[in-house]
């Protein structure tokens, strides 16, 4: 994962190279959302800059970023449908977790592989869930993140082990 700076410099060295406009309050607010991944950065862009040609005057601002990236359905930190989708279905189907991975791909219809190499890892790292011997747990924050109040019981060391 890299920093939002350096991708911030990534967005912009790409945006010369494809002849892009776009202000640097427009490239922070992608990398904001980028996951921390070049690739997600410069896909994200893309997808901004389509937005910006047919909304706007072809200029990435931050108000563009944001609107096209809100319209893409990413949030603040990143996290799209699929993410979202991920946390309710532990958070709501399987009561918080724990949940093995396959059953929670099958629940999804995700492939294991795309859970445990794409999602899985940034969902760890921004502390959303944790994985455990049992299975996958959501977190406190991923409940606060999606607006869901969690009983206290969830989070005691036996939930987790």
């Amino acid at each position: 994962f890299y920093k939002s700076s350096e991708l911030e410099k990534i967005i912009m060295r790409a945006a010369k190279v494809l002849e892009i406009q776009i202000q640097p309050d427009g490239a922070k607010e992608i990398a904001r959302r980028a996951r921390g991944t070049p690739r997600i950065a410069n896909r994200l862009l893309r997808r901004v800059r389509d937005f910006a040609q047919v909304k706007a005057d072809g200029i990435i601002t931050i108000n563009i970023a944001h609107e096209a990236l809100d319209s893409l359905g990413i949030d603040n930190l990143g996290l799209d449908s699929i993410d979202r989708k991920l946390l309710q279905t532990i958070i709501e189907k399987y009561e918080g977790g724990p949940v093995g991975v396959s059953t929670l791909a099958a629940s999804i219809a995700e492939e294991t592989d795309t859970i445990e190499d794409i999602y899985e890892p940034y969902l760890m790292q921004i502390g959303f869930i944790n994985r455990t011997p049992r299975g996958r747990v959501a977190t406190a924050l991923a409940y606060e993140h999606l607006g869901l109040v969690a009983k206290k019981e969830l989070f005691t060391a036996e939930k987790l082990f």
